[in-house]
């Protein structure tokens, strides 16, 4: 009772990072670290109910999203379940929520959650989000991020638009909901080999989210953009749209960690990422595949690991390609305007350099089409 009563205070206590209020981008973001520290003590067998920390929100949102990537109905019995096992250091068959690798890094998890405590590293990366926004944003939203500690193999962090009935998430569509930030960090423990690097990580990784976030609400706010959802509804038009979405975030990413330089290895992967995407979207196209094959698609395009989601891995060249050549504010310009003049502008630097990937006819006399 103790603990659970500090982990209260603790909740309520955490501050609400701001950029300040003069900024034409006002962001907050609300720490929850309950879940997390909750599995902790349960890891390390000093306390903890299952049944409890399967019903906070953190482990609610954890378990949705698992269940989404996996293709599987889970329910809250599965997690408390999984909980129950990893309390006692023993394995369910299917450990889904991959809590044995978790349990089995619990020292460097109870780390993070100390350095996120002490270390004020919100206000970093709304800085490092606010330079990808037009100069005449108007921007001002809440974002709530919580931090888990097991979750699903394929997947750091993420964002969704929920929808709260009780404590149960909803996952909605563009435009609706509260958006929310899950980080596992479970997950940020192969970030580095130190706490400070695996810190590090972890701050790349919620800049990517908060840009995820941002973009959104910066969407629900434009003209522009309400009137993009309400006319491109092709499954070729949302493929676009993630990787534009998920190419800038991870660009930024590639950026914070490497300054945007790509490794001599990584080339192949790319060329690969570029075939994928090309190929299914010509599938996309065809007409002839079903609406659950179309969904399937469009979640595998980012969700498959990380060299495996060619939607986002494809987006991430386009931005970076966009930034080195023709600059920021062009990179900025498509934030405003979409995927089309995202793509659009990529077609021409394929004009001008015969050495970057290559986007098919197909995806080329689709955006030559759609105005």
């Amino acid at each position: 009772m103790v603990r659970t009563s500090l982990v209260v205070l603790f909740l309520l206590a955490l501050p609400a990072y701001t950029l300040g209020q003069e900024s034409r981008i006002n962001l907050i973001l609300l720490l929850n670290t309950e879940s997390a520290d909750r599995a902790v003590a349960l890891y390390e067998g000093l306390s903890g109910s299952s049944q409890e920390i399967a019903q906070l929100r953190g482990s609610q949102l954890a378990l949705a999203t698992t269940a989404l990537l996996a293709q599987q109905e889970l329910s809250t019995p599965d997690l408390e379940r999984n909980l129950a096992a990893a309390k006692y250091n023993q394995t369910i068959d299917n450990d889904i929520f991959r809590m044995k690798e978790a349990r089995g890094s619990v020292g460097a998890i109870k780390d993070l959650l100390v350095e996120i405590r002490q270390r004020n590293f919100a206000q970093k990366v709304i800085s490092t989000v606010e330079q990808l926004f037009p100069s005449d944003t108007q921007l001002s939203t809440t974002i709530p991020i919580f931090f888990v500690a097991f979750g699903h193999a394929n997947i750091d962090a993420y964002v969704r638009r929920v929808v709260w009935r009780g404590n149960v998430p909803l996952f909605v569509g563009e435009g609706q909901g509260e958006l929310t930030i899950v980080v596992n960090l479970a997950k940020a423990i192969s970030y580095g080999r130190t706490t400070d690097e695996r810190f590090i990580g972890m701050m790349s990784i919620v800049a990517h989210e908060v840009f995820h976030a941002a973009f959104g609400a910066y969407k629900d706010r434009s003209p522009f953009w309400r009137q993009y959802y309400a006319t491109r509804r092709t499954y070729l038009d949302q493929l676009l749209d993630l990787a534009q979405n998920e190419g800038i975030a991870y660009y930024l990413t590639l950026v914070q960690r490497s300054r945007g330089r790509l490794q001599y290895d990584e080339i192949g992967r790319v060329n690969g990422a570029f075939a994928e995407f090309n190929r299914n979207a010509a599938e996309l196209l065809s007409g002839r595949l079903t609406d659950y094959r179309a969904n399937e698609i469009l979640r595998l395009s980012n969700t498959s690991g990380y060299w495996q989601s060619f939607g986002a891995i494809t987006g991430m060249i386009v931005a970076r390609q966009i930034d080195q050549t023709l600059g920021r504010e062009a990179l900025i310009e498509t934030v405003a305007l979409g995927p089309k003049v995202f793509f659009e502008k990529y077609s021409e630097l394929m004009k001008r350099n015969n050495d970057i990937p290559l986007l098919s006819d197909d995806v080329l006399r689709f955006l030559a089409r759609t105005r």
